[in-house]
């Protein structure tokens, strides 16, 4: 699955250079004043000099706040002093030219409530207040005017009483939407575990019957029930990919890939799916390493390749890699009938769909592209699509980053993956549901394991090779507690891995060991086969 926080919206920061503009915009004003002689050349050289300064004091906090960001409420209320003692003593000392920068005194103090917060609201309405009524006693422009002060004294305390107002419904509206999203993550987590388990065992069951003596009438019938699965997984899984990238959940860990086994491993999990199409998958890939999220790039290539597979049926299939300079493009050619171009700029919208004649049994929801774009920008990746009518479709990422192989590490050479491979494999298999448990062990036996299964934590014996477990296995203890748990009684570090119904990220950091492979229920038996192959290659290795 995918987990970003985006960086949170610095207000100061952002009240800060709105100031840096509005000063040489008054600076500008009293210039005009001063050549239009509306304001006595002393007068002016005061105001001017005060503007100045207060220019040099916004630049001087905005080197502060670049330094030191966040929410520092000194530093906000000594900013609030200084805004004020500038506009009451131009509009003091300036007289009527300088009235229009009464307009500067409500937009700050509509401001710093819109930014900050009531609490702040109240404080500079108060000390706006003050600003008029010091402006009052010492103006002998606005003592003979007294309908203006009381005009805009209560326009100094409506705005902000009526901003007030709308800052509290808006607080309501956003508390009540906050607590529905709330609501709808948690069912959305209840709902993705408590889906996940019965496809997750579906799979397995099927898996099963293939390696079954079959006639050709029941093949086909697994066949058909496997195809509706993958169809059943794959737009739950988009579902819940929409909702995390919805939910701002999902963040780029950036790392060194290896593309090529990447894509290989990618083509590997969609063979059963090629050959329902009668797509024919080749690779022409460099063996280079990119800096990329592995997640988030496999579920774009995912989405992509589905697509062809859907979109291009019967057709062969091109995966090609083009390098520029030190970033490469992974491109995607098929040859299916292509998209017309009047479609071409709206396929990136949600819900979506290019529809042609004879398309009701095309499934999906419109979401694939959308995903893969939203994903592209989360690690700062370009997607294109360039099609033509009857002649096929390019897909492809751009500017995925060239960067250096990390040292290797001792590895077992790729053999070829059978079942029989693990004969005799000691697996102790935990899982708290029934159906995904019997589903799991029957599977594992069908490929040579000895499984032991387990509810909640094991009592094992010390010759154990494998533990296979699901993540949340109610109250008494998780799947991290029961990989510790046999490892304290075999005395070693037990190979393990995780399946889960939950977000893959959140159970990463609670399980806090990289060693341990984690699988995002529905599991692929071939994934979980080749998953088994290889630890049990590593262990021999070791």
């Amino acid at each position: 699955m995918l987990a970003t926080a985006s960086p949170q919206y610095d207000v100061e920061r952002a009240q800060a250079v709105v100031r840096l503009i509005i000063a040489p915009i008054a600076i500008g004003y009293t210039l005009l004043m001063h050549l239009r002689s509306a304001i006595d050349p002393a007068l002016a050289g005061w105001i001017l000099l005060l503007e100045f300064l207060f220019l040099a004091a916004s630049l001087a906090l905005w080197i502060d706040i670049r330094r030191r960001p966040g929410n520092h409420p000194v530093r906000r209320v000594l900013t609030m002093l200084s805004d004020y003692t500038c506009i009451t003593l131009t509009i003091a000392i300036g007289g009527e030219p300088m009235l229009p920068v009464y307009a500067i005194l409500i937009w700050v103090t509509v401001g710093y409530g819109l930014r900050y917060g009531s609490s702040y609201l109240l404080l500079a309405t108060v000390l706006a207040t003050l600003s008029l009524l010091i402006i009052a006693s010492i103006s002998a422009y606005w003592q003979s005017q007294p309908y203006l002060i009381v005009t805009l004294l209560l326009t100094t305390l409506m705005v902000p009483a009526y901003m007030h107002a709308l800052l509290k419904r808006s607080r309501l509206a956003a508390e009540a939407e906050q607590a529905a999203n709330r609501a709808k993550s948690q069912f959305l987590a209840q709902a993705s575990h408590d889906l996940r388990q019965p496809i997750h065992s579906i799979s397995l069951f099927t898996a099963c019957l293939r390696d079954s003596r079959l006639d050709g009438e029941q093949h086909r019938l697994v066949e058909n029930i496997d195809k509706s699965l993958n169809s059943v997984a794959r737009l739950f899984r988009t579902i819940l990919d929409m909702y995390s990238l919805d939910s701002g959940k999902v963040v780029a860990h950036m790392e060194p890939l290896p593309l090529q086994g990447l894509l290989r491993q990618l083509i590997q999990q969609n063979l059963e799916a090629a050959r329902w199409a009668g797509v024919e998958i080749r690779l022409h890939c460099p063996d280079v390493h990119v800096q990329a999220d592995q997640g988030l790039l496999t579920t774009m290539l995912q989405n992509l390749l589905s697509n062809a597979l859907k979109y291009a049926p019967g057709q062969p299939m091109l995966i090609g890699c083009r390098q520029r300079g030190a970033h490469l493009s992974i491109e995607l050619y098929d040859r299916g009938r292509g998209i017309a171009e009047a479609h071409l700029e709206n396929i990136f919208e949600e819900f979506y769909r290019v529809r042609q004649a004879r398309d009701s049994d095309v499934e999906g929801m419109g979401l694939g592209l959308t995903i893969v774009r939203r994903l592209g920008k989360l690690m700062n990746l370009q997607v294109r699509i360039r099609s033509v009518e009857g002649k096929g479709t390019l897909a492809a990422i751009d500017g995925l980053q060239l960067v250096s192989a990390p040292a290797r590490q001792a590895a077992p050479s790729a053999r070829p993956q059978a079942p029989s491979m693990l004969n005799g494999l000691r697996v102790c298999l935990i899982e708290d549901d029934h159906n995904v448990l019997l589903a799991t062990a029957t599977l594992l036996k069908k490929w040579g394991c000895v499984v032991d299964t387990y509810t909640s934590l094991p009592d094992v014996a010390a010759d154990i090779d494998l533990v296979v477990t699901d993540f949340d296995l109610g109250l008494e203890a998780s799947g991290a507690d029961c990989i510790a748990h046999v490892r304290a009684l075999a005395a070693r570090q037990v190979p393990a891995i995780i399946m889960t119904g939950h977000d893959v990220r959140r159970v990463q950091e609670a399980v806090g060991d990289d060693a341990i492979p984690i699988l995002s229920k529905p599991v692929q038996p071939a994934e979980l086969r080749s998953l088994l192959v290889a630890l049990k290659l590593k262990a021999q290795v070791a």
